[in-house]
C-alpha cells in the first residue's frame, strides 16, 4: 500500500464515489498484505470517523474479513458494540464482519447470541442472514445445543422468501435432539409457500429428514 495515502484517503467517500469499488479494492489490498496498521485505521474509524467514513470502513473491514478473517479476528468487541448503532449499514455490516470470523471467535460470539440475536431481529435481512450463519458456524464449532434450538426458533418467524434457505441451513447442523421440531415446523410453514421451486425444495428437505 502506498504510504503517502492514508487508508481514510483510499476509502469510496474520501474519492467522492458513490459505488464500492474503492473499498473493495482497498480491502483486497489490505488483506494481500496483511497489513494489521490499516486494519487499526479502519476499526479507529469506526469510533470517530463521519457517517460516511464509518459506512466505508465497516465495509472494507468485512471484506477484509471474507478474505483473511484472521486480520479482524481480534476486534469482535468492536462489531458487537457496532450492533447497537442506530445506522442499519453499521448494523449489518459488523453482522457480517462477525459471521466472517465465527469459527475463529465461537466462544466469545456464543457468549452474545442474546445481542447478535436482538441486532438481527430489529436490522434487514441481510442482518437476519448473517444471523442465520452465525448460528451455523457456532453450530459446527461445538455449540449445537445453543445454537440449534434458536435457529429452529427462529424459522417459525422467518420471511416465506428466507424461509427454505435457513431451513437448509438449520438442518444441515441439526442435532437428533432438535430434529422433531424442525420437521413440525417446516410441515406448518409448507402450506405458506407459494412458489413451487422454493415449496419443493422443503418437500425434498422433509424427504431428507425423515430418511
Amino acid at each position: 500500500m502506498a504510504k503517502s495515502f492514508s487508508v481514510a484517503d483510499r476509502l469510496s467517500g474520501s474519492m467522492d464515489r458513490r459505488d464500492e469499488a474503492p473499498n473493495i479494492a482497498l480491502a483486497e489490498e489490505i488483506a494481500a498484505a496483511g497489513d494489521s496498521a490499516a486494519v487499526s485505521e479502519l476499526i479507529a474509524l469506526i469510533g470517530s470517523g463521519t457517517t460516511r467514513q464509518r459506512n466505508d470502513a465497516i465495509k472494507v473491514l468485512y471484506e477484509i474479513g471474507a478474505r483473511k478473517p484472521e486480520l479482524i479476528v481480534g476486534y469482535c468487541g468492536v462489531f458487537l458494540e457496532a450492533l447497537g448503532s442506530r445506522t442499519n449499514r453499521q448494523v449489518w455490516g459488523a453482522m457480517q464482519a462477525l459471521d466472517s470470523v465465527a469459527a475463529l471467535r465461537a466462544e466469545q460470539i456464543a457468549a452474545e447470541l442474546p445481542q447478535i440475536i436482538e441486532a438481527a431481529d430489529r436490522g434487514s435481512v441481510i442482518a437476519k442472514d448473517r444471523c442465520t450463519s452465525i448460528l451455523t458456524k457456532l453450530a459446527r464449532a461445538g455449540y449445537a445445543d445453543k445454537a440449534v434450538p434458536i435457529l429452529v426458533e427462529r424459522l417459525k418467524t422467518a420471511a416465506p422468501n428466507q424461509f427454505p434457505t435457513y431451513a437448509e441451513e438449520t438442518a444441515s447442523v441439526v442435532t437428533p435432539e432438535a430434529k422433531p421440531g424442525l420437521i413440525r415446523t417446516i410441515r406448518e410453514r409448507l402450506a405458506g409457500i407459494t412458489q413451487r421451486a422454493k415449496r419443493e425444495r422443503m418437500e425434498k428437505l422433509l424427504r431428507k429428514l425423515n430418511g
